[in-house]
Parts: C-alpha cells; sequence; structure tokens
C-alpha cells in the first residue's frame, strides 16, 4: 500500500485483506498500541522504524511459505518499494502496487476530518507536518504500477 496518512491506504487494506485471507500489517496499528499517539515523542520514527522491521520478519515467514501479506507501510520513495520487492521475490513472492492519487487538499481535508474523530490505531496528525511529508513523497511510477520493479539507472552526477 503506497500514499501519504489520509490518502486510504488502511481502508483499502483492510477490504483486501477481507477479499483474499491476506495477513494484514498496519504499523501505525501496533504503534499507537504500544506507545499511544506518540507522534511527538522523540524515539517516535525509531519506534516507528522497528515496528515496521518486525512486521518484516512476519511477513517474510508467511511470504516464504507461500501466504499473501499485505504491508499497510506507505512506501514513500522509489528505493524502499524497489528494496521491499527484490526482499519478496527472493522469497518466491510478488509484489503488487496499491496506490491512489488524492491530491494534498483532499488529503488535507480527510487527516483534518480524522484529527477530529480521534479513532484508536490512528496518529493525530497536524496538517502541517502533512505537507512536509508531501515534499518527500515519491509517487510510483508507471514501470512500479505494473510490477515492473527496477532500480535507476545511475545518472552522470551519480557515478562521480
Amino acid at each position: 500500500m503506497v500514499g501519504l496518512p489520509g490518502s486510504g491506504k488502511t481502508t483499502r487494506a483492510k477490504a483486501l485483506a477481507a477479499k483474499t485471507g491476506a495477513l494484514r500489517l498496519t504499523p501505525d496499528e501496533w504503534q499507537t498500541r504500544l506507545f499511544a499517539d506518540d507522534m511527538h515523542h522523540p524515539d517516535h520514527d525509531l519506534r516507528h522504524n522497528e515496528v515496521e522491521a518486525i512486521m518484516w520478519d512476519v511477513a517474510s515467514h508467511i511470504l516464504a511459505g507461500g501466504g499473501d501479506v499485505i504491508l499497510d507501510f506507505g512506501f514513500w520513495s522509489r528505493a524502499e518499494r524497489v528494496d521491499f520487492a527484490e526482499k519478496a521475490r527472493a522469497l518466491g513472492a510478488d509484489c503488487l502496487v496499491q496506490y491512489e492519487d488524492v491530491s494534498l487538499a483532499e488529503l488535507e481535508a480527510r487527516i483534518t476530518r480524522r484529527n477530529e474523530e480521534a479513532v484508536g490505531g490512528r496518529f493525530v496528525i497536524p496538517v502541517t507536518i502533512l505537507r512536509e511529508w508531501a515534499k518527500l513523497f515519491e509517487p510510483p511510477e508507471a514501470d512500479e504500477l505494473a510490477g515492473q520493479f527496477s532500480r535507476p539507472a545511475p545518472s552522470s552526477s551519480d557515478s562521480h
């Protein structure tokens, strides 16, 4: 599941898991259960990375056994998506990208509504932080959406 907060990843992941029986792994749900809403805690990112690492350990066992897994990680960069696709393929699994292009204005509206609802398993995300994250997000390209994951060729500036 690729996208920023508010893009509908978890909603789509839940529906897909119900339809397919795949194991759904959503880091925010685990992290809020373990640490509550620690969004502004200095260890938030470290904790999030550890939760995702544990989830990958679980996912890799399921994939190696021929099962299906939905990683609701966001995967903001192409490099991260390629890395996980390569790890999945090494276990004999295919990797599919689920992504819905949602405008920043719509993301802001959804996050504002979500923050007001204060539903468990979610972080309160200030819109100002969402805007910063949007600058970092790399939408998937056509090849990724088609299931073709390859590292981009180094540019001439990369070889210097």
